[in-house]
């Protein structure tokens, strides 16, 4: 999965399927945000767990 744009911000996953853990960065107008951390179980994580916690992370503010 590439990156995903919402609301201006844009949100760039990546993982380590050795680690079965990966982080979504979000940036806003170029400037990095902040890291949102997940874990996951099999060869990649879900398309349908990264596309939640993006929309979770824009619920929560309101866009």
């Amino acid at each position: 999965m590439g990156a995903v744009e919402r609301g201006g911000y844009r949100f760039e996953p990546e993982f380590s399927v050795i680690n079965q853990n990966g982080a979504i960065h979000v940036y806003h107008e170029g400037g990095f945000i902040e890291e949102i951390k997940f874990t996951f179980s099999g060869e990649f994580p879900e398309h349908d767990q990264i596309e939640e916690l993006i929309n979770t992370y824009c619920e929560q503010r309101g866009f």
